[in-house]
């Protein structure tokens, strides 16, 4: 498995104090993306899965709070053939797993079965729109988010949002997620920001895309209004 950054968090990336990994490689182009450096295939380091196995074991008395791993990437499941197969072992050990990733996986649906905790982001309504601004659409994201709801799957559902690309809208998004059986689906809001601006190496396209926080306060009402369930992390 190829990584290119690992450490531990507590609570932003799944509940509890948890050891992330992020996972070389990503599918979507986002013209706002923080880790633009995991884009690549080949970077980062290769590690074997025993050897990451390994790792968890040792740290497990860190996984306080019901804490646990967490995959992240890039897009973990670029690399799924690998994470299925440490997904299996983590499981066996009875380590907590989560993931956060772009939705946009065929293989989602299997992954979930060894998988404790989903983020799943969901960038925008609007297939044309995302794939402008990312390299592809949504027909996969919306797939797997109406599959979890039929399943009745728990999932957190994080929505980016980004003046002059999604921020504009919020009853849009909220007419769509309130369709289906969201009793065990959360919605959170993650403000832009440019941490990630200067790992660019290409010339950074996001201009103005700074929400306030009464935009912010607005898609939490409408949400709510709409019966979703809002949490902040």
């Amino acid at each position: 498995m190829r990584i290119f950054q690992k450490g531990f968090n507590f609570s932003q990336d799944g509940p509890g104090n948890r050891l992330v990994y992020h996972l070389s490689g990503c599918n979507m182009r986002c013209i706002w993306c923080s880790n633009p450096e995991g884009m690549r295939a080949d970077a980062g380091i290769d590690y074997a899965l025993e050897e990451l196995l390994d790792e968890c074991i040792r740290s497990r008395m860190l996984f306080f709070s019901g804490g646990g791993v967490t995959f992240t990437g890039g897009e973990a499941t670029v690399q799924y053939e690998e994470l299925s197969r440490l997904l299996k072992m983590l499981k066996k050990a009875g380590i907590h797993t989560a993931i956060e990733t772009n939705g946009t996986s065929l293989h989602l649906q299997e992954l979930l079965e060894d998988i404790d905790y989903l983020m799943m982001d969901f960038k925008h309504y609007d297939s044309d729109i995302l794939k402008r601004y990312t390299g592809v659409g949504n027909e996969q994201v919306k797939y797997n988010f109406e599959e979890n709801c039929r399943k009745k799957r728990k999932q957190h559902i994080r929505i980016p949002l980004i003046r002059h690309i999604n921020s504009e809208h919020p009853e849009e998004f909220a007419k769509y997620f309130s369709a289906f059986d969201t009793q065990n689906t959360v919605f959170e809001f993650l403000p832009y920001h440019e941490y990630g601006k200067e790992k660019w190496v290409d010339t950074y396209q996001v201009k103005d895309g700074f929400i306030t926080e009464a935009q912010q306060k607005e898609f939490e009402a409408i949400f709510k209004q709409y019966g979703l369930q809002i949490v902040r992390t």
